[in-house]
């Protein structure tokens, strides 16, 4: 068959890595446009040192991204990490069709911040889905499911890095050859259970004190490493991570409690929880316990005022 992928960064660069192991005929590799000032898209670099075309268009929705895409006659194409749309007059083009991968489980947490919102949420499972789109919002049939387990203390970059993506790397081979045997199913998905969250924003991952400490464990390793939960101390900005729901109480949310080797213990709503590594404005992340030393932080003072 003659593939195409289209993606971007280390997600899409390991899906045609795997594609070039197995000796599948990869005749085009699109990515989205390089910023100015970042490095070259990793995907786009690795494609032109194995000598494949490799095209960036600006806007997928031109006569001439339609012609591009039908000059190389696909049988099918693979969308890795995609954050161009690319409207149906172009996914129709392969003779096959075109599946995209997502990292939920869709209908649930469609959006472009798929993998923090089941964690900040509390939930036990998510996993991912690779799906026919349409022009709606990671809308279209499934192809084929996987599930994982959050564990307690599982943050966004463990949950992303250490499963989702092999897995879904795998996923992604799986499904071509489901498509090569024919054997591809398209299974509508149950509108009555879609959710909807858009990007997770600076503005989602400020810590309310009064929360639960359970709550704000979910937060801090849902927004792990990005965009990072944050407060405040005499107005200077801090972001946290490394947490752990401790029981505690009698305190105002958001009193220090303790401040020792293992991080910062603060009072919330219910219960406390240690903040183990922070990162002040403009610096690096460290331990907490170096962070709250170095601004004479000592219990009684108080977050998030």
């Amino acid at each position: 068959m003659r593939v195409v992928v289209h993606g971007q960064q280390a997600f899409g660069k390991a899906v045609l890595e795997r594609l070039l192991e197995k000796g599948e005929n990869v005749v085009a590799v699109f990515c989205a446009p390089d910023k100015e000032g970042r490095p070259r898209d990793p995907l786009a670099e690795f494609a032109e040192a194995k000598g494949l075309p490799v095209h960036q268009p600006t806007s997928w929705k031109t006569p001439e991204a339609e012609a591009l895409m039908r000059s190389f006659e696909p049988d099918v194409c693979m969308m890795a990490y995609v954050t161009l749309f690319v409207p149906e007059a172009v996914r129709d083009i392969p003779k096959r069709g075109t599946f995209q991968y997502h990292p939920s489980l869709l209908p649930r947490h469609r959006g472009p911040s798929s993998i923090n919102w089941p964690i900040i949420m509390g939930e036990k499972r998510t996993g991912l889905t690779i799906f026919w789109p349409d022009d709606g919002l990671d809308e279209g049939p499934v192809l084929l499911q996987k599930e994982v387990d959050i564990g307690p203390d599982d943050t966004l970059g463990s949950l992303y890095f250490e499963r989702l993506f092999p897995m879904g790397v795998d996923a992604m081979l799986e499904a071509l050859d489901l498509v090569r045997d024919g054997k591809a199913p398209s299974i509508e998905q149950d509108e009555s259970k879609a959710t909807y969250e858009s990007w997770c924003k600076k503005a989602d991952a400020k810590i309310d004190w009064s929360q639960p400490a359970s709550k704000l464990h979910d937060l801090i390793r849902g927004c792990d490493p990005q965009p990072g939960a944050w407060t405040t101390l005499n107005g200077e900005e801090v972001k946290v991570f490394d947490s752990q729901a401790l029981p505690g109480g009698g305190k105002d949310p958001g009193t220090v409690v303790d401040v020792n080797d293992s991080g910062v213990v603060v009072a919330t709503g219910d219960g406390d929880i240690l903040i183990g590594r922070a990162r002040p404005k403009d610096a690096k992340k460290g331990p907490a316990s170096d962070w709250a030393r170095g601004v004479g932080l000592t219990p009684g003072a108080a977050l998030g005022g």
